[in-house]
């Protein structure tokens, strides 16, 4: 898994009633990338953000390394999702459920500050497991977070939106799965998986709450959706089988990268030979520095699946961090190619042929990563490796100019605007990278005075 740099909140547990699917304002917040997950949220989604009426392509599903069940919006047209969520979820329908209701907010512009910007910290890439140091989630119920004294009132104060918009969301979410063609029994267990969570925790409802008064209780919320879908056309359809085998792998791959090995392992046990089980478990395994192990259930994954893209960009990772740069070059170089470039895998292949320490794998290695970050510029990685590349080379100006880059997308600013101001200085007037690192100057100059009048 890697990252995009947006800035979803540190939120609040959200388990009860709406929280776990409402709008909430930003903070600073990590985000989760990895290929594999990023296309299966996008094509779980897509036929729902066509229902809408949105622009597939200006439409995110972003995953925020939080072990809360919460999903929200800030503003723009990106859907946020915790990765406790995802734990809880038992399929890929329930997550299309949440993710039909956060667009009814979109749409109804329910969201009060555009708070998603390009901040995101805390940066944690699945492709750079140890060397981002993920912190473990946990497993079971640590998965689902703590409810901490007080927090019931502290989240009415983040949650300052009427019942009207949360039943509108789920009204206009009800619609947009109907005209996708997508059964809402998902949407509906769902919510009694948060109802159920509510009743553990023992949450009770002051009527005083400005949370609670200002949204639907749960089980209202449920008998009203239920009525709703058990109406529509598509309420006896089966989910999509192939949509939902991707979900599980996602998910247990999540878990692996999260938990601690010790729960991975007994969430996913040895006798467990499932695709999902092998691939949690290799990342226990890894993360526990047993590479052995690790490597056989990776070998075990491709003999079932030689040509799996992830599976060889989990096969060359796994060798990359063990110290082993020149043997993860065959798969990830395969995975590249299978993707087309796929720019996450591809900054993740490049990082291998730099840590060969060998100048003939440079050139190379510099094609990959300026396609990469071509592609997908919100890579702080893949700037920082691309700058290694110049620096190696000499090229001192675009090394600058790629740090710069980094740094603004990690919302390091005064370090931002040194390195563009260097760059700047150093490269020939008027030329493209010239005027990015102006753009770039300006940009943490502007966020600089920012912070300075806040304070």
């Amino acid at each position: 898994m890697r990252n995009r740099l947006r800035t979803p909140g540190r939120l609040l547990l959200a388990i009860a009633g709406a929280a776990v699917i409402a709008v909430q304002p930003a903070a600073a917040q990590s985000i989760l990338r990895d290929a594999e997950t990023e296309a299966l949220l996008h094509d779980m989604a897509q036929p729902i953000v066509v229902a809408t009426g949105l622009d597939p392509k200006n439409v995110d599903v972003v995953l925020v390394n939080d072990s809360s069940v919460n999903a929200f919006v800030v503003g723009g047209q990106a859907v946020y999702l915790n990765s406790g969520l995802i734990n809880t979820a038992d399929s890929a329908n329930e997550v299309q459920g949440v993710i039909a209701h956060e667009l009814g907010h979109v749409v109804g512009g329910h969201a009060i500050s555009d708070g998603g910007g390009k901040a995101a910290q805390g940066i944690s890439l699945l492709s750079l497991l140890l060397a981002a140091g993920a912190a473990a989630a946990g497993g079971g119920d640590a998965a689902i977070g703590v409810l901490m004294a007080g927090q019931q009132a502290a989240m009415g104060k983040y949650l300052a939106f009427s019942r009207s918009q949360e039943s509108s969301a789920d009204a206009a979410g009800a619609q947009f799965l109907s005209k996708a063609g997508i059964t809402g029994k998902g949407s509906v267990a769902f919510f009694k998986k948060l109802q159920n969570l509510e009743f553990r925790y023992g949450f009770t409802r002051d009527a005083d709450s400005e949370f609670y008064s200002t949204h639907p209780m749960t089980g209202d919320r449920i008998t009203t959706l239920q009525d709703t879908y058990e109406k529509d056309p598509a309420w006896n359809k089966p989910s999509d089988p192939a949509i939902e085998a991707r979900f599980q792998r996602a998910k247990a791959k999540l878990f692996g990268y999260l938990a601690e090995p010790a729960d991975t392992l007994r969430t996913y046990p040895e006798g467990d030979n499932s695709v999902p089980a092998r691939y949690a478990r290799a990342y226990a395994f890894h993360k526990d520095a047993h590479l052995d192990k690790a490597m056989d259930e990776t070998d075990a994954l491709l003999k079932q699946a030689p040509d799996d893209p992830y599976f060889l960009e989990l096969k060359g990772q796994i060798l990359l961090e063990a110290g082993k740069p020149l043997d993860a070059l065959a798969p990830l170089r395969r995975a590249t190619e299978l993707t087309n470039n796929q720019p996450l895998i591809a900054t993740t292949f490049g990082h291998a042929l730099i840590a060969t320490e060998d100048a003939k794998n440079m050139p190379e290695a510099q094609r990959v990563l300026k396609a990469a970050v071509a592609r997908d510029r919100e890579n702080p990685f893949a700037w920082y490796q691309l700058g290694v590349v110049y620096a190696a080379n000499g090229d001192m100006p675009r090394a600058r100019l790629a740090s710069a880059e980094q740094q603004v997308l990690s919302m390091r600013m005064p370090e931002a605007l040194g390195s563009a101001e260097a760059a700047e200085s150093a490269l020939p007037k008027g030329s493209p990278d010239w005027l990015r690192a102006q753009d770039i100057a300006m940009q943490a100059r502007a966020a600089i005075e920012q912070t300075r009048k806040r304070r």
